[in-house]
């Protein structure tokens, strides 16, 4: 059965965002989200589930490399909990580790001047996140 999804890359100060769908197995970027320390405009969100109408949410997981959760990790748990309290749609955490190494190499072949702040790679890394969970379930 086809499934679509939204793709999270959590942060304190940007939320990646990515789409993507089961059938073809492709995600594509989205703008990321400005955070205020962790916390995102839940208007904007749900904004962006009624125009997508995911039938799940996918958020990175930030695990060490030893497998251990740091502080970020169990924040972006406690932030699909929040998604998944609020939207009622299936959330699930996926190991997101590299990704954001990934993202800037990515960047970088496009053309990106390093300036990570003023021109973040979240939603790059997003939609790394999400078509790794994408390629794992084919």
């Amino acid at each position: 059965m086809p499934n679509t999804l939204l793709a999270f890359d959590y942060g304190t100060r940007n939320i990646g965002l990515a789409y993507g769908q089961s059938i073809t197995g492709t995600a594509r970027e989205l703008p990321a989200l400005k955070a205020r320390d962790g916390v995102p405009d839940w208007h904007a969100i749900e904004a962006l589930i009624k125009e997508w109408q995911p039938q799940q949410l996918l958020v990175g997981l930030p695990l060490n490399m030893d497998d251990s959760e740091s502080e970020l990790a169990a924040r972006a748990r406690k932030f699909g909990n929040r998604l998944h309290g609020r939207f009622g749609l299936p959330v699930v955490m996926w190991d997101e580790r590299l990704s954001t190494r990934e993202a800037k190499a990515e960047a970088r072949e496009r053309g990106h001047k390093g300036h990570y702040k003023s021109d973040p790679v979240d939603s790059i890394a997003a939609r790394l996140i999400l078509e790794s969970w994408l390629a794992a379930q084919a």
